[in-house]
């Protein structure tokens, strides 16, 4: 992570030599590829697949699109990775995605034989013996990657752009009062990278204050909503704050069985890649005024689309 993280920022170095008023897209040059880097290697994804594959993710989170688009984008994820799985079986490697089709077992391989690209979202069975099904491995694959990419975009995107947008939180962090990992937790506080869960109904009859949620109703869980609760974090739960108590109480990586099995990696990365933005940019300020930064057009992602900065000089040696 380190090393995809300062290749990053000799990018966003260069870019900013070259741009007029030194002003650069930070999210674009390195909020954004930087976790897609480190899953597509935690994953062992060949090079060939990754652009395709990229598109498709930030399709998948964008729900301003066409029900037609939906559908398309639908089909080209799971073409792209029956295809993936077709390859790894053929080349495996010591990546996560050798370590699924091998837990999968020979059912998997049986399954898969069946089904060439574009095909793997009819196989519904044959994983046999406990394995994973074909479709079980590919759902798995697309629900990691995806999972893995987006939300820490966001949560770059969002951290980044509360800290510029308030030095004193800045300073704090800088000078070792907190530390970057209660920067973290505050930033998927006050701003959940998963705004929205997808779909859920009510299995029984659910009281809510007054209101009675009735079995069988949808559900859309907000994260964002928990994370701003008066009752929890206090009558300024709308203001980032890196010193609050209860920075750590969210619901932003989810809740009991359904809490995010990448959370440590997510914030791992976090934690690495804010240290080394703002070491090597250590005068690096917003080029955007307060609400300017426009928003992802989804329900369930939440992120700035652009995140204008000017990073200025960077520091002799990257932190």
């Amino acid at each position: 992570m380190e090393e995809i993280a300062g290749g990053l920022l000799d990018g966003v170095e260069e870019a900013a030599g070259r741009a007029v008023g030194g002003v650069v897209d930070v999210r674009e040059l390195f909020a954004l590829p930087l976790p897609g880097r480190v899953m597509l290697e935690l994953f062992g994804i060949p090079e060939e697949f990754r652009g395709p594959l990229r598109e498709i993710i930030d399709g998948f989170f964008d729900t301003a699109v066409s029900s037609v688009e939906a559908q398309r984008n639908y089909r080209a994820l799971y073409s792209t990775m029956g295809e993936l799985v077709a390859f790894k079986r053929r080349c495996p490697g010591e990546d996560l995605t050798s370590a699924l089709i091998a837990a999968g077992g020979a059912g998997t391989a049986a399954a898969g034989a069946g089904a060439g690209a574009g095909g793997v979202g009819a196989v519904e069975g044959g994983g046999g013996g406990g394995g994973l099904s074909e479709k079980e491995l590919v759902d798995n694959l697309i629900m990691l990657l995806s999972a893995g990419c987006e939300p820490t975009v966001n949560l770059l995107g969002n951290a980044v752009a509360l800290l510029l947008g308030d030095p004193g939180q800045l300073e704090l962090v800088r000078s070792g009062r907190v530390s970057w990992g209660d920067v973290v937790e505050e930033a998927v506080r006050v701003e959940a990278p998963g705004a929205n869960a997808i779909l859920r109904y009510a299995v029984e009859d659910v009281r809510v204050g007054e209101t009675v949620i009735e079995r069988g109703d949808a559900l859309v869980m907000s994260f964002a909503a928990a994370g701003r609760d008066r009752g929890v974090h206090g009558e300024d739960a709308d203001v980032f704050d890196v010193t609050r108590e209860t920075r750590r109480e969210h619901l932003s990586f989810g809740h009991g069985v359904h809490y995010c099995l990448g959370a440590p990696l997510a914030r791992l990365e976090a934690e690495i890649a804010l240290r080394a933005l703002f070491g090597r940019f250590p005068r690096m300020r917003a080029a955007f005024g307060p609400g300017e930064l426009p928003r992802t057009e989804s329900f369930i992602s939440n992120g700035p689309r652009v995140l204008p900065v000017v990073p200025g000089p960077a520091a002799a040696a990257a932190v």
